[in-house]
């Protein structure tokens, strides 16, 4: 889970501030060096985590903080204002050309998740309205095109390419050529990469800048590289005055140091982060969501925009309807599985909801065998047993379970999860339709 070691430890740190009525002079300092140490762990930038522990004193003494009468809150709101600022204060959009197409050039080290990230970045774009092409602009690494083919083909996104016997400066002017002729406003190049910075490479990627002249140069950098991964950056940067960073593999990062260190070194903002493999798993970087989920307070917004992208709406009106009739089967149980694993990992769902347990959730994940085990225990079952679950007594339980495969123990799991759903389910629409002791839903974050 993303920043999931450095996000424990500052919430334990800021659990005891808020436990305490008032908090002195001493009490700030000793809190402000388990803060720097719990950053120095997490592989952050060493002046990065000095400038700001020494923020957050200022910001902490000069508004009368610890006289105020939640002191405890006011540390963490100025900790959740600064950690905002250090990752760059405001979401860093993409700079679309007045003048299609929009070049985008994707640059980075070999193993940094480039190609990949240049096929995800399409898939987005798409999403959002636009006609991408991707060029394959790497001849050097051995089935590089064919790979950014194959994301071509299975995102449904035209991909241009010369071979691999081409000078990279003329597949991308030639690309652009073709992007014109045939209606793409948008150009992604995928750019050769390397094991480690070196003059060849810079000089190549420097022509091909000269030549398009590329409205966003994005490096691409693994996460988990922690200071590694700025270290290239400012190096990348020096030569080539990128435009923003994408993140990959941010997901992996419990510690974060990357994604905390890049834009106070470099002055450039992330602008993605790979959050997964799967192609949908590339998100626009907010600075003010990411630092509530470091500090436990979730992410309303990015939860609110998965539901709306992967919940058909059809099918979430006919389960309310249902909900409120009582009338929620193992069929919408198994349709209600089947979105929210469309939603992502569930660990990082449920980080993003505000107050969650993270304690509770150890080692809780989405398991794809799982899902596919209940499945098939779901179909194995008469339409009068979906409907009707406390029909299923000890045979019919054997019957299921040699139809479907499993074992009778996997049957009992499902039957157990759906009558807890069932019990939750029952109360969320005794709430929503105003029988329940408050006579009305009252979400965490509401």
């Amino acid at each position: 889970m993303a920043f999931e070691s450095l996000g424990e430890k500052l919430q334990g740190i800021f659990k005891k501030l808020k436990g305490q009525g008032k908090i002195s002079d001493k009490d700030l300092k000793a809190a402000l060096r388990e803060v720097r140490v719990a950053l120095l762990e997490a592989d952050v930038n060493y002046k990065v985590v000095k400038d700001f522990v020494n923020t957050i004193n200022e910001r902490a003494l000069g508004q009368d903080v610890l006289e105020s009468l939640t002191p405890g809150q006011q540390v963490i709101k100025i900790v959740n204002d600064e950690l905002t600022q250090l990752m760059g204060g405001a979401q860093s959009k993409l700079e679309i050309s007045p003048k299609p197409p929009t070049v985008i050039m994707m640059i980075g080290l070999q193993g940094s998740g480039k190609t990949t990230s240049t096929g995800k970045l399409g898939r987005f774009l798409k999403k959002q309205g636009r006609s991408p092409l991707l060029v394959a602009c790497d001849i050097y690494r051995p089935a590089a095109i064919k790979q950014l083919q194959v994301l071509g083909e299975q995102l449904e996104i035209p991909v241009f390419s010369m071979g691999d016997k081409t000078n990279p400066v003329d597949i991308a002017k030639a690309a652009l050529n073709h992007a014109a002729y045939h209606g793409n406003d948008l150009v992604l190049l995928d750019t050769a990469g390397r094991l480690h910075i070196d003059e060849t490479l810079m000089a190549e990627l420097s022509a091909i800048k000269k030549e398009v002249k590329p409205t966003e140069i994005l490096l691409v950098v693994d996460a988990m590289t922690g200071q590694d991964a700025v270290n290239v950056a400012e190096k990348f940067n020096e030569l080539l005055n990128l435009t923003g960073v994408v993140l990959t593999k941010l997901d992996g990062d419990t510690r974060g140091g990357a994604a905390l260190s890049v834009k106070a070194v470099t002055g450039k903002p992330i602008k993605f982060v790979g959050m997964g493999e799967k192609l949908d798993a590339l998100e626009p970087f907010h600075p003010d969501r990411m630092a509530s989920r470091i500090l436990g307070m979730g992410d309303v917004l990015t939860l609110i925009e998965k539901a709306q992208e992967n919940f058909d709406s059809k099918k979430a009106q006919e389960l309310q309807q249902k909900l409120l009739k009582a009338e929620f089967t193992l069929e919408d149980f198994l349709t209600q599985m089947q979105q929210m694993k469309n939603m992502g990992p569930l660990d990082q769902v449920m980080d993003m909801i505000p107050g969650m347990n993270k304690a509770k959730l150890k080692g809780l994940e989405f398991d794809e065998k799982e899902f596919v085990r209940f499945q098939a225990v779901i179909q194995s079952m008469t339409k009068d047993e979906r409907k009707n679950p406390h029909k299923i007594n000890g045979s019919r339980r054997k019957r299921i379970a040699s139809g479907s495969g499993t074992k009778v123990q996997d049957v009992n799991r499902l039957l157990k999860q759906f009558e807890q759903a069932q019990k939750m389910m029952k109360q969320l629409s005794g709430m929503a339709s105003g029988k329940g002791k408050k006579g009305k839903l009252k979400l965490p974050f509401m």
